[in-house]
């Protein structure tokens, strides 16, 4: 099982959601964006890293939420979320189409990719 990190981004009290590029697995769902972590990065590190990557952005105080695990046509994962401070508003969009900042109460609105979705529900009930 693959475990991979998720980012729970708060921007005055809204959530980053971040719909999946075409061409790409999953094309065209909105997830918490993040990715896979690597050999010998805590998760922590590997969220860091991720945002760097995908949206160039940095973040701050980055804390364990919750987990979900998903078996996909191409294998299961272990998601973990994190909630993190978002430092600045991701401006390029290197492997998402669209970015939407979301009330907590709203995620479960769109089309989120399946594993994001118990991830989702759990943040609409704070």
């Amino acid at each position: 099982m693959k475990e991979v990190v998720a980012g729970v981004l708060y921007h005055n009290g809204k959530i980053l959601l971040a719909k999946r590029a075409k061409g790409l697995k999953l094309e065209g769902k909105w997830e918490f964006p993040g990715g896979k972590i690597e050999a010998g990065e805590t998760p922590e590190q590997a969220l860091s890293r991720e945002m760097k990557e995908e949206l160039l952005i940095d973040i701050k105080n980055i804390n364990y939420l919750t987990e979900s695990v998903h078996t996909y046509e191409y294998g299961k994962i272990k998601l973990l979320a994190y909630k993190a401070d978002c430092m600045q508003i991701p401006e390029q969009l290197l492997v998402h189409s669209q970015i939407d900042w979301v009330e907590p109460n709203k995620l479960l609105n769109y089309d989120l990719a399946p594993a994001d979705i118990p991830v989702a529900a759990f943040l609409s009930e704070d």
